[in-house]
């Protein structure tokens, strides 16, 4: 069929072309998928996104960093690795090749390798370190753990148990309830750090029984931090002096809480008894004070897994 003449001057013809039409699905799918992995990105982000601490979790002791400076830092790094689109940015947690890298403003990941149920609401935690490292802290200072709990991330700060020489390991109590403290002279330094734990922790209702023995009033060490710790309503301190006799030479405030002679299982028992549930006991002096504190606390009726032997 030829094409007829028509309306139209010679050599021109009206343009003719199709009328704009939807995409295709096939030609939607690409940017439907581009949408996903954008949204799926930023859920990505939001979820590495640091969680605020919450009041309860600063133990008020003046720490520098606190866990919210702590908190800011991470926050600054989360906010230029999403500008950055770089995820790398993000690795504040690594591994540690030795304890003497660890740093107050970066969180180090260690293993744990024992957990062990010392009573109902108490449990040590061991934690393994590469290569028989050794750990130690200095008297007072305090390590904060972090960790995710029922999907809750968590931390919380704790004294490690574990002696400073513990070779490949270090440990923490993660207590609750009652502790009961038996320390003979230099023993009174171990037992420093985990009081202030709990006496700076507004929230922590652990109730201490602290036993010191010393051989004089005078050779009592650090009187003023303990006068002090006694304050706290779930703080209660007593003293044995082996080489005193008279309470009339002892100040005032002392005299109700010390005794004379040496620390036996009469005063053990009593000390037990006088606690509001079966405490778990830490002990810590000579080779033969442990000895007979460990004898003396497993007659008053403590089991061998509620006591600790520094």
């Amino acid at each position: 069929m030829r094409e007829g003449p028509g309306p139209w001057p010679h050599g021109v013809r009206p343009l003719v072309g199709r009328a704009p039409s939807c995409p295709s699905r096939a030609a939607q799918a690409p940017l439907m998928t581009e949408e996903r992995e954008e949204d799926a990105d930023e859920e990505g982000w939001l979820q590495l996104r640091p969680v605020e601490p919450l009041p309860s979790q600063c133990c008020g002791s003046g720490c520098s960093p606190c866990v919210f400076d702590l908190y800011h830092r991470e926050l600054a790094r989360w906010e230029a690795a999403r500008a950055s689109k770089d995820r790398s940015l993000l690795s504040g947690e690594e591994s540690q090749s030795c304890p003497s890298k660890l740093s107050p403003e970066t969180f180090l990941a260690f293993r744990i390798s024992a957990v062990d149920r010392l009573t109902e609401d108490t449990y040590c935690v061991r934690f393994a370190l590469p290569r028989n490292c050794q750990f130690s802290l200095r008297p007072g200072q305090h390590l904060i753990l972090r960790g995710k709990v029922d999907g809750l991330e968590i931390q919380r700060a704790y004294t490690p148990i574990s002696p400073a020489n513990a070779e490949g390991y270090f440990e923490v109590l993660i207590k609750y309830g009652e502790l009961l403290m038996l320390a003979s002279g230099t023993g009174l330094a171990p037992m420093v750090p985990i009081l202030q734990s709990i006496t700076d922790n507004a929230e922590d209702e652990t109730f201490v029984t602290l036993v010191g023995c010393f051989k004089t009033f005078e050779g009592i060490y650090l009187k003023t931090f303990l006068q002090e710790q006694a304050r706290f309503w779930n703080v209660r301190t007593f003293f044995v002096l082996s080489q005193e006799n008279s309470l009339e030479k002892l100040p005032w405030s002392y005299r109700e809480k010390t005794c004379f002679g040496r620390l036996a299982q009469g005063l053990i028992e009593e000390l037990v008894g006088s606690c509001r549930r079966k405490p778990f006991a830490l002990v810590c002096g000579s080779a033969e004070f442990t000895k007979d504190m460990a004898r003396c606390l497993l007659c008053a009726g403590l089991a061998k897994d509620s006591y600790y032997l520094f």
